[in-house]
Parts: C-alpha cells; structure tokens; sequence
C-alpha cells in the first residue's frame, strides 16, 4: 500500500494511495523541535512555526490562506519536543495546490523583521494564556522535574524571557542547521497519481542540498527518589499530574505500556476512571497517557480534583499502580485492552489526515514504513507476565514525580509527601 522513496539529497518521500477517497492529507515533517534547544532560545522552533506561515517571495500571508481555504481545504502546523509538521487537508483535485503552498512556506518563508515583532506579541499572549490554564501548566511543570536541566524539560512554547530575545538571525540560524532534506519527511494520502505526485515532489524537493543534522543532547535519568512540585494557584480545582520514566519509543516493551495505558486510564472502562470517578465520584477527568521520545518516555496520569480531595485522590492513584504490579489481570481484561488498541488504529487508518499523521511520525522517528499487521501481532503477542513485568520495573516510588497546581498549601503538601510510596 506504501511507497518509500528517498531522493538523494536525503527527503523521504511517502506516498499511500487510498482508492476511492474524496480528501487528500499532505503532511511535511521535521525532525526538530524543541528538544533541538537551548534554555536562551527556548521556544525557536515554535517561533519559526508561525514564522513559516507570514508569507514567501511569491505569496502574503493571506494568499497561503487563500489557496488552501479557498478550494474547500484546511491549513495548520504544530510543534512537539521533536517534531515540527505542516500539514493540509484538500479535495484530491487540489493535492498539487497543496504540495505548492506546503514546499514554498516551509522552503521560501522570507522571516520579515515587521512580521517577527508582530507575531512576538502574539506567542507572548499565547504563553500567558497556557500559564494562566492550570490544566497546560501542570504539565510545564512535570516537564520540568522529569527532564531537569535538558531540553526536554523546557516548555514548547518557550518562556516570556527567551521569546522576548530571539533575533531574526536566530530563527534564520536554526531554520538553516534543523530544516535541512536529511530531516524532511513528505507524506500525501488518498486517491493518488504516483508517477504525477513523484514528478511533482521531485522538482520541489529534489535540488536541495545535503547537510547532516544536528546531534541531539542524550538524556540519562538518575532519579533516586520522588519529587513533588506544587504552584500554589486560586482555582476552581486542583489539577494534579503524575509522571513516570519509561522507556524510548523503539524499545522491546512499548506495545505492553500501551496496553497498560489503555488498561489503566485511556477510555472510560479503564480502572482509574471506574475506581476514581464512576465509584467515588471524586473526579471530573481522570485518565491517562504516554509519551515517547528516542530515548526515554513517560507514563501520565491526569486528574483535575477538588481542593480537598488531592491527598485522597493520588493515594488511589498509587493504589492502582501498585494493584496492578502485585497481581495480574485477568485474561479478558487484557483481551479487551488489545482489541480497543486494534480497532482504533484501524479506525483512524480509514481517515487520510489520521493516516497521514501515522505514517509521517513513524517514518520520521524509524526511518521505516509501518506495518499494520505487525503493530497488531505485536499487541497480540503480549502476554499477562509481560504486563506484569514491566508494571513491577516502570512503577516506583524512585520513578516517580508529581505536579499539581491548586491552592495547596504547605501542611497538605507534607502530607502529599507520605503518599508517595509504592
């Protein structure tokens, strides 16, 4: 279904024909984001992300808009901790006007100094509104004590301070070193002309020159023992985020985290929501998720908690956790756990901008195509002792840090303290 090809200046191309398919996802992939960062410059590569949508030597910024919009279409971007994407979905008729738009953005944006100050004030308004949402800025937070001191633990979208500082040189500096063909991966889903869309994408993509990526920081996780971090905030609700170090995104056990995500809070038959809210009723959204990078990841839980209730609350969070290493689940709950991960892959792989999103993330992290039928054999193939085994390693106390942002004052954070034992 998939076709791979690698130009010669490094630019992947994906193309998946999907016969019968009204819509067309274009998807144009970086491997950069903010862990490509320094603390003074935190926020770069979001910067440039809306920088990349002010406008080219051929077209404003509300042409950009225009040509997708205009034709039925859907324009956007986003920026991750190791990714940055700009993406469209259009009527199939209109992937070549897509293909355009997308290549001369990315490629020709011209970073006006007008445009830069114009768009400071928009990102600085942005941080404020994530800072003033205590539900956003808890997970800055956890960020912060998970990855202390590396770029992972830096905010996305950066601070007040270093956004304020970034110069036109700097994003021309790092769009020159990060946005290069060695990182570019280009996905189109749906009803597709391959020879006409490969003829297309090899006169856009194809006369760039080759240059090597930037060297990624490692990260080495030498936590020995819990922390908690509380900002003290007047809420409506205290929101509360756990977070627990896993394992990269390639390795051998990631398909038993996911069934212990989906097991433990991903739906509304997982535990935590069934114990948590539907038996006790002490929380509105409780739930789960998982994070992978190249080379660590993390186990979330999320749970927004009235005032008093915190102490309560993350007592039976650990209890869950705890429950689920000491005794093994039965085989049902792992059957049902394997079919929910089964059925919504599929489910999205019937959608182009969902398939889109699939394929571009993997063949940028991997280097390879997907294989449906091996992700559900490898889901099929894990095993109770399996989810067992690496429940009892990933979930410790000396593993563990908690985030809340609330009006939690410091007698109940002493008490917080104690809880946190597995």
């Amino acid at each position: 279904m998939y076709k791979k090809i690698d130009l010669d200046n490094g630019v992947r191309i994906i193309l998946n024909h999907m016969s019968g398919m009204e819509s067309a996802a274009v998807g144009l992939w970086l491997a950069t984001g903010s862990r490509n960062e320094e603390r003074h410059c935190s926020g770069i590569s979001h910067f440039l992300e809306h920088m990349i949508f002010k406008g080219t030597p051929t077209r404003s910024s509300r042409r950009i808009k225009e040509e997708i919009e205009g034709r039925g279409g859907s324009l956007n971007g986003f920026t991750s901790e190791e990714i940055t994407c700009y993406l469209a979905r259009v009527s199939g008729r209109h992937i070549g006007t897509a293909l355009n738009v997308l290549s001369d953005m990315v490629l020709h944006a011209h970073i006006k100094e007008k445009d830069i100050e114009r768009e400071r004030t928009v990102i600085i308004e942005e941080i404020k509104m994530y800072q003033d949402l205590p539900h956003y800025r808890v997970h800055d937070i956890l960020s912060e004590l998970m990855w202390p001191l590396h770029p992972l633990g830096l905010p996305v979208a950066g601070d007040l301070k270093s956004v304020s500082s970034i110069t036109r040189n700097d994003l021309l500096d790092y769009k020159g070193a990060n946005y290069i063909p060695k990182n570019m991966v280009v996905v189109l889903c749906g009803n597709l002309d391959h020879d006409a869309s490969l003829t297309r994408l090899n006169k856009l993509f194809g006369g760039r020159t080759k240059r090597s990526p930037v060297a990624l920081r490692e990260f080495n996780n030498r936590q020995s023992c819990p922390r908690l971090r509380i900002l003290y905030k007047k809420t409506e609700q205290s929101h509360l985020s756990m977070g627990i170090h896993t394992t990269g995104r390639m390795h051998k056990d990631r398909f038993a985290i996911s069934l212990l995500h989906i097991i433990l809070g991903a739906n509304m038959s997982s535990r935590l929501f069934e114990n948590i809210r539907e038996k006790k009723g002490l929380a509105y959204e409780i739930g789960t998720e998982v994070k992978r990078y190249r080379d660590t990841g993390a186990f979330i839980v999320n749970a927004g908690v009235e005032h008093k209730k915190v102490k309560e609350v993350t007592a039976l969070i650990i209890k869950e956790l705890k429950e689920i290493k000491a005794r093994a689940i039965s085989g049902q709950e792992l059957k049902r756990a394997k079919e929910f991960f089964k059925v919504q892959l599929l489910l999205a792989l019937e959608d182009t901008m969902d398939h889109m999103l699939w394929l571009g993330e993997r063949v940028l992290e991997t280097d390879r195509l997907p294989d449906k039928r091996a992700f559900i054999k490898k889901v099929e193939s894990v095993s109770i002792a399996d989810l067992q085994r690496v429940a009892k390693r990933i979930f410790n106390k000396n593993n563990l840090n908690v985030a809340i942002v609330g009006p939690v004052r410091d007698g109940q954070k002493i008490k917080l303290e104690r809880e946190l034992d597995f």
